[in-house]
C-alpha cells in the first residue's frame, strides 16, 4: 500500500484562480494511495469559488470541498492540517489556491518524503514583490531573535510533512492562530526534526486579489510579537518525543 497523501489548500474568493488551480494540482494524486485527496477549504468566499468548486467536483471525485472552518487564512490551514490528520492522511502537503505555486516542482519533494519528516519550501526569488520579500526576511529574523532559529523562509505555502509530525505542534497552536506555518516550521527546526528547505519559485498571483494586504500584515505582526513571547516561554520547558 502506498502512502495517502492530502493536498490541502485556504481558498477565499479565488473564482478567477480555483479552476485552473484544481485543473494543475489535481494529477498530483496519481499513482498515490487511492485515499488520497485534494482538499480545498472555502469558507465565507463571497464570490463564486464555492459554486466554481462543487461543479469541479463533478469532473474530479478526489476533490473535497472543506467548510468546516473560520473565514481567515491561518485558522483555515489549521482546520485543514487537523483533518487530514484526522482522516489519516500519512503526509500532508500545503499550498494556497492563488496559483502562486508550480505543481511540477512537487514531485522533488515527494521523492524526499521518506528521509525527512518536513520538507519546506524555500523563495530566494519571489514574484509576488519586494514588499512581501521584505515581511519574509522580518519574521525570519524574529524567528531567530526569539526561537534562536535559522530559517530561510518560514511562511513558504508549499511544505510536504509527516502527519505524525504534525501533529506534536498543531495542537500547541489556537484554532484561531493567523500564522501557524511560521510557527509548525518553528517547531520542526527547533525541535530538531528531520527537515529540509527545498528551493521552489514563486510567481506573481495569478488573478483576483491578495486579501492580506500590507496593512493587516502589521497588524498580525503586532500580535505576533506577544504569541512569539508565549510560544518562547512554552518551548522553553516542553520537551517533544
Amino acid at each position: 500500500m502506498s502512502d495517502i497523501l492530502y493536498v490541502v489548500m485556504p481558498a477565499y474568493n479565488e473564482e478567477e484562480n480555483i479552476e485552473s488551480v484544481v485543473k494543475d494540482w489535481y494529477p498530483v494524486l496519481d499513482g498515490k494511495d487511492d485515499a488520497s485527496r485534494l482538499v480545498i477549504a472555502d469558507s465565507g468566499s463571497t464570490d463564486k469559488t464555492h459554486e466554481h468548486l462543487l461543479k469541479l467536483k463533478e469532473t474530479y471525485p478526489k476533490l473535497e470541498i472543506f467548510t468546516d472552518c473560520e473565514k481567515q487564512h491561518g485558522p483555515k490551514v489549521i482546520a485543514l492540517y487537523d483533518y487530514a490528520i484526522k482522516q489519516g492522511a500519512d503526509f500532508v502537503f500545503q499550498t494556497d489556491s492563488d496559483g502562486q505555486t508550480n505543481p511540477a516542482e512537487f514531485d522533488v519533494f515527494w521523492q524526499l518524503r521518506n528521509d525527512y519528516t518536513g520538507i519546506f519550501g524555500s523563495r530566494s526569488v519571489r514574484g509576488d514583490g519586494k514588499d512581501r520579500a521584505f515581511v519574509e526576511k522580518v519574521v525570519c529574523i524574529l524567528c531567530k531573535l526569539f526561537f534562536n532559529v535559522n530559517i530561510p523562509d518560514a511562511n513558504a505555502p508549499f511544505r510536504l510533512m509527516k502527519t505524525d509530525s504534525v501533529k506534536k505542534y498543531l495542537y500547541k497552536l489556537p484554532r484561531n492562530y493567523n500564522i501557524p506555518n511560521i510557527m509548525i516550521t518553528t517547531y520542526f527546526v527547533h525541535y530538531k526534526e528531520k527537515y529540509k528547505f527545498e528551493e521552489i519559485s514563486f510567481k506573481p498571483r495569478q488573478a483576483g486579489t491578495n486579501s492580506i494586504n500590507i496593512v493587516k500584515i502589521v497588524k498580525i505582526g503586532i500580535q505576533a510579537l506577544s504569541d512569539f513571547n508565549k510560544f518562547r516561554k512554552d518551548m522553553k520547558y516542553t520537551r517533544i518525543k
